[in-house]
């Protein structure tokens, strides 16, 4: 019963279909008696036939991509890459889909050798669809490329009727829409990378809502020119922009040069008037201590304290004099006197 299930199946596919076919073509040749000299040129005919039919049966899938087959154009399946059989003479039409291809599409520009018919623009859109109005209503020439795969095959053969021009119009609508939110600079200084990323996921929303079977992989934007007219003030206005930009950063330069440096002066400074006061506060509270331990000594003992001070002040003062002379007071005149200098010879 196995058997019998299996050899069923392999009946019902298009190769077997095929096999009984030309088994069928064949017995009836064999049992066919022509007359006379007909038979060559039948034979001929039928053999002719069979080479086109078998010609025609077989066809090979690229590992890049899928078959959409299709049997009297109704939808049959999806066959994956290899070497696959089909009913010949128009019966089921087979169609090669790269689902692993990334593909692309030009705007502005062209590049020679392209295959795609959709890929580049023709020849009298590729000035047009390049010519954008900024939001500050200056006008810019825009090239780009959108790169993209094919993610749903039946999507991208059946439920759109033109899904490569369509996803032109798409991309331009997108990218004026784009371009028209932001300002002349923006677009061509700082703001592409914003563009492209807002441009791809506009795309691919509207690819997602019209069905067209595209997955969008980069929007990626090249050339960014203003118009010939006004190319040569336009570069002016860039050269002074650039000029700016220079003096700007010498200025940040010299900035970061010397203010770094008045601050490691200034907290220099701060930290040296910190010990100074610390040191003065310090020295202050030391001599208020030892004041205070000199007043209660001098309380107990005023007149012992008094000689004592007057003998230390004599101590710290005499070895700063040069010239030293002790006068007795009770002799009236001035010759009787000690010589104390430290030179000899030395007169006062």
């Amino acid at each position: 019963m196995a058997m019998a299930a299996q050899s069923g199946n392999d009946r019902g596919s298009p190769g077997a279909q095929l096999n009984e076919l030309l088994h069928a073509v064949w017995g009836g040749i064999k049992q066919s008696k022509p007359e006379g000299g007909r038979k060559g040129p039948l034979v001929l005919l039928v053999l002719v036939i069979l080479g086109l039919a078998g010609w025609s049966a077989y066809y090979t899938v690229p590992s890049d991509s899928v078959a959409v087959v299709q049997r009297f154009g109704r939808y049959i399946g999806e066959v994956p890459p290899g070497l696959h059989f089909k009913f010949p003479f128009g019966i089921d039409n087979v169609t090669i889909v790269p689902v692993k291809r990334q593909l692309k599409q030009e705007f502005g520009f062209t590049t020679p050798g392209a295959t795609d018919r959709y890929q580049s623009p023709r020849p009298q859109d590729q000035k047009r669809e390049t010519q954008m109005v900024t939001g500050d209503l200056n006008a810019a020439l825009v090239e780009w490329v959108v790169q993209y795969r094919i993610s749903d095959p039946f999507n991208f053969l059946f439920e759109v009727r033109e899904p490569g021009a369509t996803l032109r119009a798409v991309s331009e609508s997108v990218m004026r829409e784009v371009v028209g939110d932001r300002t002349v600079d923006e677009v061509i200084t700082i703001g592409r990378q914003e563009i492209e990323t807002e441009s791809l996921a506009k795309m691919q929303r509207l690819a997602s809502k019209y069905a067209m079977g595209i997955s969008i992989d980069q929007v990626q934007l090249k050339n960014i020119n203003p118009p010939e007219p006004v190319q040569d003030s336009f570069n002016e206005v860039n050269q002074a922009q650039q000029e700016k930009e220079r003096l700007i950063n010498e200025a940040r330069r010299e900035y970061n040069r010397v203010i770094p440096l008045a601050q490691g002066e200034k907290d220099q400074r701060i930290r040296e008037a910190d010990g100074y006061r610390l040191k003065r506060i310090n020295e202050a509270e030391g001599d208020v201590a030892r004041f205070n331990a000199l007043l209660t000594e001098y309380s107990k003992a005023p007149e012992v304290t008094l000689r004592r001070i007057y003998i230390e002040t004599l101590q710290e003062v005499m070895p700063g004099i040069r010239t030293k002379i002790i006068v007795d007071e009770q002799v009236g005149g001035i010759l009787p006197l000690l010589n104390l200098d430290n030179q000899a010879g030395e007169r006062p």
